[in-house]
């Protein structure tokens, strides 16, 4: 019995007492929850919907629960009800109905932690949307691992999700890029607020040689190709170094379509149709302060020119326009301002900013290497790139060690902890889990021995076969509550608890899985490689949710 089967049938339950002693169904809700208590000793699973439901039915509570209580004992697979405090419901399984979950974990497969608790929302997720000026670097990768992580989150609690990375190809920074690559290929200083690095020489030359003859050009014919050229040519190693990493973007967007394509001019008028937007000192302003921000935004300038203000309005119509219920915004730590703009935004456009539109921030991350700061890059000068992280540490290793935290909080990483072959590396435990079930796996099968059809759910009796299958049950309500809450570090976390139930059960003596000597193979046996399949399973689908892999050999 899964946790999400024993909470419709208490539910169920207190139907039953409801219609029994005439209460008013109004008073029930459309669904309830169970949780594990923290003291083994206090019964597999409680539940407070005795306590929920008093107040609303004016019974009191302990007696709602007696009734709750005698009407759940009846219930196939429910061993035992008892009433604790004001009417807290402490269950406990008989064994069978506890290990039938190894069953339903091993025939759902990857479908496993799966639900639809977001069915019906289409959501537009960005992050990343790095400027095409440079490498993507260290705080950008932080996004690439949490983004594509809550992606696959939020795909796997139902939603429909597209990710997509805006680039801001259009404005200042893309001039000055044109001009440093213009610069290197010369031979002449950077210039002011250029851009520097071994980088910017590297594509320079891959644009000259790409064009012959180009520095025999006018300056400012040459200066466009660069520009343009190179843009084209950072874009794709920026394509390649996330591709690299495991991320796909569904959408990349460019600025550069919403001037082209007059989206900028229709946001305007759509702004300007909904009331909030004004003419002030020769310039177009939007009254974002009429919804919570610091000031009013200009949108155009006295001189003509829209500013960067007037396409992020267009861009977040433009998500808008594109279907989507929810357009979250990951974005780095220099962009606080940003929260209160977003929002006004959304709402001048008459779109509700508590539905419609998240921000998250991320704070900062820095690697260590022996204790010590990580040198800054060779190529990107003053930047460490997405492709050294990933030569120093790997994909697996970089992408768990920058899910596993909140966002909240500035993380540090040390390249040596997180590549160590270790139990106090969670990267390296949690795999290891993995790779050691499938050598268990392997070990049964050279001894003839395999789960079969014939499984016997009641045999899985011991105190560390109940606590390793109470674990793998939370596991779906785990996923879902970490896409409503953009939180991906709860899979991570959830993981090394999973990964330590099972390496304290596979320790067990009296939990062998595997015969000894001559010992013949028995149902019980059987059962448990029933237990470690549903296990891995687990372990697989989490590390997936992550985008890391579980290896079957370590």
């Amino acid at each position: 019995m899964t946790p999400a089967q024993l909470s419709a049938t208490v539910l169920a339950a207190v139907r039953d007492v409801f219609l029994a002693r005439g209460l008013d169904p109004a008073a029930l809700p459309a669904t309830t929850t169970v949780e594990r208590p923290r003291n083994p000793e206090h019964g597999d699973y409680a539940s407070t919907l005795a306590l929920q439901l008093a107040k609303r039915t004016g019974v009191p509570p302990r007696e709602l629960a007696a009734a709750l209580a005698e009407r759940l004992g009846q219930e196939p697979g429910v061993k035992s009800v008892e009433i604790a405090g004001p009417g807290f419901l402490n269950i406990r399984l008989d064994a069978a109905a506890a290990g039938e979950l190894a069953r339903v974990v091993v025939e759902a497969g990857t479908a496993y932690g799966r639900s639809d608790r977001l069915a019906g929302e289409r959501i537009n997720l960005e992050f990343v949307s790095a400027n095409p000026t440079g490498p993507v670097h260290l705080g950008h990768t932080r996004w690439a691992a949490v983004g594509d992580a809550l992606r696959r989150i939020l795909t796997a609690a139902g939603a429909r999700v597209d990710s997509e990375h805006y680039t801001n190809d259009a404005g200042l920074q893309v001039e000055r890029f044109g001009e440093s690559l213009y610069a290197a290929a010369t031979g002449a200083p950077t210039p002011a607020d250029g851009y520097g690095g071994a980088y910017v020489a590297d594509v320079a030359a891959t644009v000259a040689a790409a064009h012959p003859g180009l520095l025999e050009r006018p300056a400012a014919e040459a200066l466009a190709v660069f520009r343009d050229e190179g843009y084209a040519v950072m874009l794709a190693e920026m394509r390649a170094s996330l591709e690299r990493f495991g991320v796909h973007f569904d959408v990349w967007f460019s600025e550069r379509t919403l001037h082209a394509g007059g989206a900028v001019e229709q946001a305007l008028e759509t702004l300007r149709a909904q009331g909030h937007v004004y003419d002030a000192d020769g310039a177009v302003w939007l009254r974002t302060t009429d919804f919570g921000d610091d000031k009013d935004r200009v949108l155009v300038r006295s001189n003509g020119e829209k500013t960067y203000f007037a396409a992020d309005a267009a861009y977040y119509l433009s998500k808008r326009g594109r279907g989507y219920d929810r357009c979250i915004y990951l974005l780095g730590a220099d962009h606080h301002g940003y929260i209160g703009r977003l929002r006004a935004i959304a709402a001048c456009a008459g779109d509700d900013p508590q539905a419609h539109i998240e921000i998250l921030i991320g704070q900062l991350v820095s690697l260590l290497r022996g204790g010590e700061p990580v040198r800054l890059s060779k190529r990107a000068g003053t930047l460490i790139t997405l492709d050294e992280i990933v030569e120093a540490v790997g994909v697996d290793a970089a992408r768990y060690s920058l899910a596993r935290s909140s966002t909240d909080s500035p993380l540090t990483l040390d390249i040596e902890a997180i590549t160590r072959a270790a139990n106090d590396n969670p990267v390296h435990y949690v795999r290891y889990a993995h790779a050691r079930i499938c050598s268990v796996l392997r070990n049964a099968g050279e001894l003839g021995l395999y789960r079969g059809t014939d499984f016997r759910p009641g045999l899985l009796a011991h105190e560390r076969e109940n606590v390793l299958l109470k674990s793998i049950g939370e596991f779906p309500a785990v996923v879902a509550t970490a896409g409503e809450l953009r939180e991906p570090h709860r899979v991570a976390r959830y993981l090394e608890e999973l990964a330590g139930e099972y390496h304290r059960f596979q320790s067990t003596d009296e939990c062998r899985i595997l015969p000894r000597g001559d010992e013949a193979p028995t149902d019980l046996h059987r059962a448990r490689l029933w237990l470690i399949e549903a296990t891995r399973t687990v372990l697989a689908n989490g590390l997936d949710l992550l985008g890391v892999s579980a290896p079957e050999r370590m």
